[in-house]
């Protein structure tokens, strides 16, 4: 019988700078190697969960949501030195709803309260959030790996005796072969080959250092490949990706390196068979794990939080009052066609069950104008008579025949957008305020991701290769600025710029950086705070979506942007 494999460990581009896997090109590989499921376990993060969940189930892809966390050897209120300091690696899978919600606390609390060089939970708190999920030693950088690299069995039996006590039948072993070996004899550097002497030692200790512990403890062994890019072809790009992200070039030797033994892909089934053929329970069990894991996430729904209402009194009815009471003191008159706009507006909005929503806007905007904050409310929402009586706009949309029906009608599946800006130097009262009003557990602000895009690409790729700046300057500044909403891609500038493409068919060296460029173009490359977005939750905001600290460590901000639910 054919062994089944599933890939558990797997980085996407949202491991930023340390993984190349874009999300669609992950999912319609793995489709095409004929597997069924996959799982996404970024560094730390659950930045793409959302994405990757929602594609996967559109390409008939079981998802499973996981991260490889980093876990501490000191209290999280420690700070060691540097050198004192150990982060583990720890690979977690949720496999239910619970071990979903134990993820997103983890990934927070480990940003929030133990981010120390990295976001980083002690043992005491996964014990504590350690319910529905699946954990396993991780790659040679986990606790046991570290352990038995350093010849201490002793230690690497007592952590696997620890997590074991944690997880229980949960708990596996992690077994990985990358092959360095077979990349020696090719390597005309003799550091390099030293470096890969070292690494076929480290391999070869840990897996034989785990095979041993599985004999003594009974603890099952999954075999993994720790996937950072797609295909085999992209380790170039993957290396450049690492070099862009720590500061180095690709002729530094002394650096974390992909590009010797390219092997960090995501590998067929008969791939992974032909590299454990002595261990092909350790293939099956990549498959068990994948049957225990059977989470269901809600998407598109909304989650208001509670608003305070007059005494005795639901939303709907707090709506209409409030709307009648605004369109009294914003009108002389009020004629039966107002009325019965007004009316049909108002039977639309409850019907929607976006009364709250309503609301907290009008309580945003009355806030504002009663702070002389300057405000203004764009696009369809002024087809909203009930955002005028509201005071979200300030024109009556009657008196220039502007339809509700562009705005909201009972068919539109989508939830109407008020896009409200609030003056840029006074944003943060406005989001204290809100904070305040709704607890500070329940509010944040929404992330964003910045990403590598046509000419910073080039000029990247050709640092990190070793030309001089000019040499990226020049090929960058060939490629033509974007309009607004449509970024340049270098595909598009070689088919528009006939100047590019002529540099990129006779000279090699503007090939080879334009062609290392395609590849990592589009990754991300950093996460920012967006400029206007805020979310209110009902509960605490962790029961909702990952946060963390903005870049500068001043603002909450979500892990999931704004395009996610």
């Amino acid at each position: 019988m054919k062994n089944k494999f599933v890939h558990l460990h797997v980085h996407s581009e949202y491991s930023l700078l340390d993984g190349l896997s874009r999300i669609d090109l992950m999912l319609s590989h793995v489709k095409t190697l004929g597997m069924d499921s996959l799982a996404i376990t970024d560094h730390g993060v659950m930045y793409g969960c959302i994405e990757f969940y929602k594609k996967a189930l559109k390409e008939g892809i079981k998802p499973i949501i996981g991260m490889e966390g980093y876990i501490t050897n000191v209290n999280l209120k420690e700070r060691p030195e540097r050198s004192k300091l150990k982060n583990y690696h720890l690979l977690l899978l949720a496999k239910d709803n619970e071990g979903y919600q134990n993820l997103m606390k983890l990934t927070s609390i480990a940003h929030l309260e133990g981010y120390y060089y990295r976001p980083r939970f002690d043992r005491e708190t996964l014990i504590k959030y350690s319910k529905g999920l699946i954990c396993t030693s991780a790659c040679p950088l986990g606790e046991i790996g570290q352990a038995l690299i350093a010849d201490d069995f002793k230690k690497a039996k007592e952590t696997a005796t620890t997590f074991l006590d944690i997880f229980g039948k949960d708990y596996y072993l992690e077994v990985q072969r990358h092959e360095p070996e077979k990349y020696i004899e090719t390597s005309e550097n003799e550091e390099i080959k030293t470096f890969l002497k070292q690494q076929v030692e480290s391999e070869k200790a840990v897996n034989q250092g785990i095979i041993r512990l599985s004999r003594e403890l009974g603890i099952p062994i999954v075999a993994t490949n720790d996937a950072h890019y797609v295909k085999k072809e992209e380790s170039m790009a993957q290396d450049a990706l690492v070099c862009i992200a720590t500061g180095k070039n690709v002729s530094d030797l002394k650096r974390l390196r992909y590009i010797d033994s390219p092997t960090f892909y995501l590998k067929s089934t008969e791939e992974m068979t032909s590299l454990f053929p002595d261990l092909p329970e350790a293939l099956q069990n990549s498959q068990k794990i994948a049957d225990k894991c059977s989470l269901t996430i809600t998407l598109d729904k909304w989650y208001f939080p509670e608003f305070e209402l007059s005494e005795a009194k639901t939303p709907d009815k707090e709506l209409v009052e409030k709307s009648w009471q605004g369109l009294e003191k914003r009108l002389e008159k009020i004629t039966p066609e107002i009325r019965e706009r007004l009316n049909y507006e108002l039977s639309i909005i409850k019907q929607k069950g976006y009364s709250t929503y309503f609301l907290i806007v009008a309580d945003i905007a009355d806030w504002c104008n009663t702070n002389m904050i300057i405000t203004n409310t764009r696009g369809s929402t002024a087809g909203s008579l009930v955002a005028y009586a509201l005071g979200i706009i300030n024109i009556n949309p009657i008196d220039y025949d502007l339809p509700f029906e562009r705005f909201l009608t009972p068919w539109r599946p989508s939830p109407p957008d008020i896009d409200f800006d609030i003056a840029d130097n006074r944003r943060e009262e406005v989001i204290t305020y809100m904070t305040e009003k709704y607890g500070k557990e329940k509010v944040a602000q929404i992330c964003t991701f910045g990403r590598m895009l046509a000419r910073g690409s080039v000029r990247d790729i050709a640092r990190v290769l070793g030309y001089p700046y000019s040499t990226g300057d020049r090929i960058s500044k060939l490629i033509p600025i974007g309009s607004q909403g449509f970024p340049m891609t270098i595909d598009k500038a070689l088919s528009t710029s006939p100047d590019l493409k002529q540099m990129y068919e006779s000279d090699k060296d503007a090939k080879k950086i334009i062609d290392l460029a395609r590849q990592v173009e589009g990754n991300a490359r950093h996460i920012s705070v967006h400029a206007a977005g805020v979310v209110i939750a009902p509960d605490n905001i962790i029961k909702f979506t990952p946060i963390q600290l903005d870049p500068e460590g001043k603002k909450v901000i979500t892990q999931y942007d704004m395009d996610s639910p």
